[in-house]
């Protein structure tokens, strides 16, 4: 899809090692997941307030 090989990933992987060290690593790639995991989460959820006008409409229609 993106083109994104091993040289390519290693190389993205010893930039983010230069530029943010290696305490710190860690920590960004929790964050990363972290948010990832909400974005997916978000996606596949309906929103809460179509959700509650569906479930009021169904109550009106149902009277």
């Amino acid at each position: 899809m993106f083109g994104l090989g091993l040289p390519e990933l290693m190389v993205v992987l010893v930039i983010a090692l230069i530029f943010f060290g290696p305490s710190k690593l860690p920590s960004v790639g929790k964050s990363l997941g972290e948010a990832i995991r909400g974005f997916k989460k978000g996606v596949s959820e309906e929103p809460s307030e179509t959700k509650e006008k569906s479930e009021t409409k169904e109550k009106i229609e149902a009277k």
